[in-house]
């Protein structure tokens, strides 16, 4: 079962959870809900999807006013500076179940999220109320920390509430804090499991064609000069794709696909493939670009949601 806003409410009802709910128009980041409902007096809340290198997912959610420092938290949970990322859209959809800019601890009511790490900032029992979004951003509720308690309590979840501001010291006689913290099992979404050898870019088995082997063998095993702009553009610096410049995102797109055409065409590749050029050039690009290209579009898509958390890092709310 995959909860709706309005289920949601219904079980907070049926749990006798007092809280209020505010509608508004669909907002994606903290600056913008304030605008609505910054007034009604509760505390705004950021709220992050994360994963670590082995697949482990977290929610982490804060005061807006809380900084959260990510290469800390990363080591506060022993997985180093760099070990906590962004978690990808298709996690957000697969487990979360929730689409961007509506991630708070409510979305962890899915079964799906069973294996989510949830860490809530202590700030939180401070406020007399918090405001969240019920699964969906057309609306914020606010309740206190209490009520937030006895839901989380309903669907099996032990509230863990840590100072995401402290930065203790870490190293051989000083374990992490928060280790307890990191879920014992891993979760591999399907669509991100890499295609096996056997299958081509399309995920397809390859099918016997006119090409000769030759440019079979090459087709599967792309060119020097094709593997190095692959292996740059994994192993180097990408650039910063401007968050709402479509414009800039499409140009990025087109400068990596002429770099790499561009490095496809020879003298050499020409003498060697001939009238099928054309067809092992496109084969190519397909197979080195399709990742990389597909993973510049997540992180545009994702835009909103990573902008929501970090505009809330600097989001000072009303003091009261």
């Amino acid at each position: 079962m995959v909860y709706s806003k309005d289920q949601l409410l219904a079980r907070l009802k049926e749990l006798q959870i007092d809280f209020s709910q505010y509608e508004h128009p669909v907002v994606l980041t903290v600056e913008a809900q304030a605008k609505y409902v910054g007034n009604v007096g509760g505390a705004l809340s950021k709220n992050l999807f994360l994963k670590d290198k082995k697949h482990r997912y977290y929610v982490v959610s804060a005061l807006a006013d809380t900084k959260v420092d990510m290469k800390v938290l990363s080591q506060r949970l022993g997985l180093g500076k760099g070990g906590l990322r962004m978690a990808p859209e298709e996690a957000l959809g697969e487990i979360l179940k929730v689409p961007l800019g509506c991630v708070t601890p409510f979305a962890l009511v899915n079964e799906s999220a069973s294996h989510v790490s949830l860490l809530l900032d202590k700030g939180f029992k401070t406020q007399e109320c918090c405001i969240f979004h019920p699964l969906s951003n057309d609306m914020s509720i606010s309740l206190n920390a209490f009520g937030l308690d006895k839901f989380l309590k309903s669907i099996g979840r032990d509230p863990t509430y840590i100072d995401l501001e402290a930065n203790p010291p870490v190293g051989k006689d000083q374990p992490p804090d928060l280790a307890s913290l990191v879920p014992s099992g891993s979760t591999v979404l399907p669509d991100l499991l890499e295609k096996t050898p056997s299958q081509d870019s399309s995920g397809n088995h390859p099918s016997a064609g006119n090409n000769s082997t030759a440019v079979t063998a090459k087709a599967d095993k792309p060119s020097n000069a094709v593997q190095n702009v692959k292996e740059k553009s994994v192993n180097g610096v990408r650039p910063l794709i401007p968050s709402t410049d479509a414009g800039k995102f499409v140009e990025e797109l087109l400068d990596r696909t002429s770099t790499l055409l561009l490095s496809e065409i020879s003298e050499d590749s020409i003498k060697r493939h001939g009238g099928q050029l054309g067809a092992e050039v496109a084969n190519n690009i397909k197979k080195c670009l399709r990742e990389d290209l597909k993973n510049l579009a997540t992180i545009f898509k994702n835009t909103a949601y990573t902008e929501g958390f970090y505009a809330g890092t600097h989001y000072q709310p009303k003091r009261l």
